[in-house]
């Protein structure tokens, strides 16, 4: 199952809360990535921050995989996990009366 996952920065985090755990964050996200879990990872342009596109069985076991990024366990993150399908709608689009 494909997943966008959005983290969400707990009352009281900064981003000088964040630096002494970013050299593990970078750490765990690259073991993640080279297991297939982690398939993209960008920094968000609206304010700091990540999204991710996961893949994994569920969204549970998706927020478990989330769960062990150390920001989210310093308590500074959370999680807004998404799941994604298919755009199953193509057709819609060559249909009489759309071209």
């Amino acid at each position: 199952m494909k997943l966008l996952c959005l983290d969400i920065p707990q009352p009281g985090a900064s981003l000088e809360k964040y630096q002494p755990h970013m050299l593990d964050e970078v750490r765990h996200t690259w073991g993640l990535y080279k297991s297939g879990i982690v398939r993209d990872i960008y920094f968000r342009q609206d304010r700091p921050g990540v999204a991710i596109i996961a893949e994994c069985d569920s969204v549970e076991a998706a927020r478990k995989v989330l769960r062990e990024f150390p920001l989210a366990q310093a308590g500074l993150i959370d999680w807004d996990v998404i799941p994604l399908g298919p755009f199953a709608n193509w057709e819609a689009l060559f249909s009489p009366g759309n071209a």
